[in-house]
């Protein structure tokens, strides 16, 4: 899978949890985890390569804080439109 994605699960119409896919082989799963910015979770590779973020509080997820953490991981930012499936309800 080479592009980032969003996904989320909703319940009565409201966001309760998302992950971020980003670009991982196959292959490729969560060894370990870092906690970051309040409601958000890394998960890593054995051989420490970032594959997604879990976004565990939606309804404190800010795109500022969310892009601090891309820009940590030296992937591109989004745009507000990129977080509008979670950010709607």
């Amino acid at each position: 899978m080479n592009d980032s994605y969003l996904e989320v699960t909703f319940r009565h119409g409201r966001p309760i949890a998302a992950y971020y896919y980003l670009p991982r082989r196959s292959k490729d799963r969560s060894h370990r985890t870092r906690r970051v910015e309040p409601g958000l979770v890394i998960d890593f590779t054995r051989d420490g390569k970032p594959i997604g973020i879990e976004i565990i509080a939606p309804d404190k997820l800010t795109l500022a804080a969310f892009n601090r953490v891309l820009r940590e991981l030296s992937f591109p930012v989004l745009k507000r439109a990129d977080l509008a499936p979670l950010m709607a309800a």
